[in-house]
């Protein structure tokens, strides 16, 4: 369905983006 693969799509990135966040951001992980 496409609301599921933009729901995935839209997850994924943001996890992909808190992860980026936490590496770059260490003391607030």
């Amino acid at each position: 369905m496409i609301v599921f693969t933009i729901l995935s799509a839209a997850l994924a990135v943001a996890g992909l983006a808190y992860l980026v966040y936490a590496l770059l951001r260490p003391e607030r992980f």
